[in-house]
């Protein structure tokens, strides 16, 4: 079987889902496409299952927090096609007040800790996840340290002054 093509890829969804698909591009040709949040299980399913496509293998789930955009948090999805030797990034865009996008551990088991772990260090809450808690920071803890909310240093450390190195 021939390898399938980027263009291929984006045709089929967009065939599929139509306006759901808000956005494609091909960074350092790794295949991303941007993907409307209610849909999102539905095309993760349809990549999953399309007999030509069989995206079957998750590779992992992530988040991106971006405080100077108007959307500031996405999840991130990386899909691998064993069979067509192909990768695929989807991101989906979710509500900047209430984070929340559906699980997909109705799709991969797998997906169980990859979700706990972005819920711990992002606060994306994955509805119908069986056991959201968090898996690597303290229960304890209130805040979600990837999150870019804090300064990334200290104001007050005097090492950092300019007076210090003659300037």
């Amino acid at each position: 079987m021939a390898k399938i093509t980027n263009e291929f890829i984006i045709q089929k969804l967009s065939t599929q889902f139509g306006e759901n698909i808000v956005q494609s591009s091909q960074p350092f040709q790794l295949l991303t496409v941007t993907v409307d949040c209610a849909s999102i299980i539905d095309v993760l399913r349809f990549l999953k299952e399309d007999v030509e496509l069989q995206f079957q293998f998750l590779t992992d789930i992530t988040a991106i927090h971006l405080p100077e955009q108007t959307q500031i948090f996405a999840v991130v999805y990386h899909l691998h096609s064993f069979r067509n030797q192909v990768r695929l990034r989807l991101k989906t865009f979710l509500n900047n007040e209430k984070p929340q996008v559906a699980s997909a551990t109705v799709l991969w088991k797998g997906a169980n800790w990859m979700e706990r772990e972005t819920y711990d260090f992002f606060g994306i809450v994955f509805e119908g996840h069986p056991d959201l808690r968090r898996i690597l920071n303290v229960d304890e803890m209130t805040v979600f340290p990837m999150r870019r909310e804090y300064p990334l240093e200290d104001p007050n450390r005097v090492d950092k002054k300019d007076e210090f190195f003659g300037r």
